[in-house]
């Protein structure tokens, strides 16, 4: 039962962190493409709302 919510609250963090990200990019082109930053913002924001919740909950 614990491994679901923290599961969920990383994907929650994930969505709300790639739509923030999304919304707020100017699509400029420096360097990186926009489907490479969404996918290493979605990846830690996954990681940092999976283990706050892990080591945060008790």
């Amino acid at each position: 039962m614990g491994f679901t919510k923290h599961t969920v609250n990383g994907l929650i963090s994930l969505v709300i962190s790639v739509v923030a990200t999304a919304v707020m990019s100017d699509g400029a082109d420096e360097g990186y493409s926009s489907e490479e930053v969404l996918l290493s913002v979605a990846v830690s924001a996954f990681l940092s709302g999976f283990f706050t919740s892990y080591f945060a909950g008790e």
